[in-house]
């Protein structure tokens, strides 16, 4: 068993962590002064990656070429940088127990870790396994989160190449997983309970564009409904299928592998019952990060921060750029930089099959869509004569600082006016339209 001191101790080893270590680096801290503790036996890396070119890139993506800042500019972080940084990491050092008023990890092995000025939570979320489902033991059955999962998963679903492959969830990881299943010659279904994929995020009416991309490519949707019961054991310890329920009828489906992809939920349970106020599922934060607990800063999926796009209303977000951007808020905060309040613009992104969408600020209110895959498909939300939102199919670096315009300005718009660029389907008006106003700062002429 080892003791050891630093000011800055940063607990994880994904996007945020490795953010936090790139802030502390060029804030000025002093080499040595920094420690990240992670269970990862991998240096942290560009986790979004796991569901896109690790599983369908040719080659597909492996470390150490999507090391962490690549995504958001700067050097390749290796284990070179961190050297060079004077930054300890600990690799595979499973913290199982946190101090929060002394700042104080303890580890598996029983060493301890002690932070001087400031903590840094950056624990992530865990992926919902399912556990509590009959089969949920049985080989065959994945789950996706860390760079081991996507190890795995790649050779099983190379494996399966030909046969029956079952992805229950159709949100970001269902709708990923389902498209790199099919590319590699899997039988694919996808099962999940809502009327439509991504319903958190997709209206009807953009699902249905993306639904009929994937069923052009062969994979079946089994949705609306449709709860999975259990996963069914081949009578060697094996999954062979999934048992589901509709409507009290209950039916099987085949196959010889499963991927779960039904969410994942915030890791806070080291710090749970120790006084630091939670939010949102997460640990409620202040604009510089700063949870309850004196020195000690929350960031990434785990944080629930003041969105002031949303007039400081509690947001928990869990998406790479809010893990980037948090990061660096909180380091910047410890060390004493006095950062402004945080000010995040929500941000979703997602490409599969060719197909590359994004989405800036809110999905709520009155949504209008505009166009088709032919070439490009558009959706802009009202909510209280203001749009809010715009999410866009294949937009260019114009539109995409476009709808990162609308996102940020607000700007009042009619949506009758709106609703009449429908008939022409010119998706790129819609966007472009609503972005002039925005700067204008008047309502949109349409």
């Amino acid at each position: 068993m080892a003791s050891s001191t630093f000011k800055y101790v940063i607990l994880g080893g994904g996007n945020a962590a490795g953010y936090a270590a790139k802030a502390f680096a060029e804030g000025g801290a002093a080499p040595g002064s920094v420690c990240m503790v992670t269970r990862e036996e991998v240096l942290p890396y560009e986790r979004p990656a796991l569901s896109k070119a690790f599983l369908f890139g040719d080659p597909p993506a492996r470390l150490p070429g999507f090391h962490t800042s690549v995504g958001g500019g700067g050097s390749r972080q290796d284990a070179a940088w961190y050297a060079d940084k004077g930054i300890d990491v600990k690799l595979g050092s499973e913290v199982t127990g946190v101090d929060v008023a002394a700042k104080k990890l303890t580890t598996a092995a029983g060493d301890s870790i002690t932070a001087t000025d400031a903590l840094i939570l950056a624990t992530g979320c865990e992926a919902i396994a399912l556990s509590r489902t009959p089969g949920s033991g049985l080989k065959g059955i994945h789950t996706l989160r860390e760079y081991a999962d996507g190890l795995e998963l790649y050779d099983a679903l190379k494996a399966a190449a030909g046969k029956k492959v079952i992805v229950v969830g159709g949100g970001y990881i269902g709708m990923e997983v389902a498209a790199a299943a099919n590319m590699m010659g899997c039988d694919v279904t996808m099962l999940f309970p809502e009327a439509n994929v991504m319903p958190r995020l997709f209206t009807p009416e953009i699902a249905a564009h993306y639904e009929a991309a994937y069923k052009a490519k062969g994979i079946k949707l089994l949705n609306d409904g449709r709860l999975c019961e259990a996963f069914l054991d081949d009578g060697n310890g094996a999954v062979k299928g999934v048992m589901f329920c509709k409507n009290h009828e209950k039916e099987e489906i085949e196959g010889q592998l499963v991927v779960v992809g039904v969410g994942a939920r915030p890791n806070t349970g080291l710090v749970k019952d120790q006084g630091v106020d939670a939010a949102e599922g997460g640990l409620k934060v202040d604009g510089a990060m700063a949870t309850s607990a004196p020195g000690v800063y929350a960031v990434g999926d785990i944080a629930a921060f003041p969105l002031l796009l949303d007039g400081g209303a509690l947001t928990r977000s869990e998406h790479v750029a809010h893990a980037r951007s948090s990061a660096a808020q909180a380091a910047l905060a410890a060390l004493g930089k006095s950062p402004a309040p945080y000010d995040y613009t929500p941000y979703f992104y997602s490409r599969v099959f060719g197909l590359s969408w994004k989405f800036y600020g809110f999905n709520r209110g009155t949504s209008v869509t505009v166009g088709d895959f032919a070439p490009q498909l558009a959706t802009v939300w009202v909510d209280g004569g203001k749009a809010v939102g715009s999410f866009m199919e294949s937009p260019s670096d114009e539109q995409t600082a476009a709808m990162q315009t609308i996102a940020r300005a607000q700007p009042a718009v009619d949506v009758a006016a709106l609703q009449k660029l429908v008939p022409g389907k010119d998706a790129a008006a819609l966007i472009s339209v609503v972005a002039d106003a925005a700067k204008k700062g008047a309502h949109a002429n349409l």
